[in-house]
C-alpha cells in the first residue's frame, strides 16, 4: 500500500502487513492495559502483626488478672500494633507475548492510517530549538494535538516542542501503544516510518 506525504504529490510504499492490518479492538485494549499496568510501582507496604517489631513476650499471664487475655502487644487492636489487612508490595504487570504485541501494534498503526490520523511528512524542518519555529511548522501541518515520531532523538525538535501543550516527541524505536492512542495525530517523517515498518514486520 501507499501512504501520501502531507502537502505533496509523492507517495511512499509500505508493507500491507504492517500498515494494512485489520483493527482488533480487544487486542489493542489489552496492549494499552498491559503497558499502563507495567508502569505501576506497586510499592505500597504496611506492617502486619507478624512484621511489626516487638511483641515477642505475652503481656500478662492468661488467667487471674481480671483483664482480657492477650498474646502480643502487636495485635491490630492495640496502639502501635500491626495493620489488620496490611498492604504488601505487588507486581501489577500483565504479560503480553511478543507476537501478540506485534500484531496489536500493527492493528493500531493501521487504524491510524485508515482514520487519516497518521501524517507522513518529508522532514519536520526545525533546524533550531525554538518554540516559535515548531509552532509555525505545526500550524502548516494543521495539528495542535500530536505525537511526533523521529528516527533517533532530535534535540532541536525535542527542545522546540517541550513547552507546547499536547505535543509529545518520541523516538520511533521506543514508541508505545498508549502514546499512539492518546494523541489525536501522529506526525512521522520518512526515516522514522521505515524504522517503524521494520519494527512491525
Amino acid at each position: 500500500m501507499d501512504i501520501a506525504i502531507h502537502q505533496s504529490n509523492k507517495k511512499v510504499s509500505v508493507s500491507d502487513d504492517a500498515f494494512g492490518a485489520e483493527f482488533n479492538e480487544a487486542l489493542v485494549h489489552q496492549l494499552v492495559v498491559s503497558y499502563m499496568s507495567g508502569g505501576r510501582a506497586g510499592t505500597k507496604a504496611q506492617k502486619s502483626r507478624s512484621t511489626a517489631s516487638g511483641g515477642g513476650a505475652k503481656p500478662w499471664r492468661q488467667k487471674g488478672t481480671g483483664r482480657a487475655r492477650a498474646g502480643t502487644i502487636r495485635s491490630p487492636i492495640w496502639r502501635s500494633g500491626g495493620v489488620t489487612f496490611a498492604a504488601t508490595p505487588r507486581d501489577y504487570s500483565k504479560k503480553i507475548n511478543k507476537k501478540m504485541y506485534r500484531v496489536g501494534m500493527r492493528s493500531l498503526v493501521s487504524e491510524l492510517v485508515r482514520q487519516q490520523r497518521l501524517i507522513l511528512i518529508d522532514k519536520l524542518g526545525v533546524s533550531e530549538p525554538k518554540t516559535a519555529a515548531m509552532h509555525k511548522r505545526l500550524n502548516e501541518l494543521g495539528v495542535d494535538d500530536a505525537l511526533i515520531l523521529t528516527d533517533g532523538l532530535d534535540s532541536n525538535v525535542y527542545l522546540a516542542a517541550r513547552n507546547i501543550p499536547n505535543i509529545q516527541v518520541m523516538d520511533v524505536a521506543i514508541v508505545d501503544p498508549l502514546s499512539l492512542v492518546k494523541q489525536k495525530h501522529v506526525v512521522i517523517d520518512q526515516a522514522a516510518l521505515k524504522k517503524l515498518e521494520e519494527r512491525l514486520s
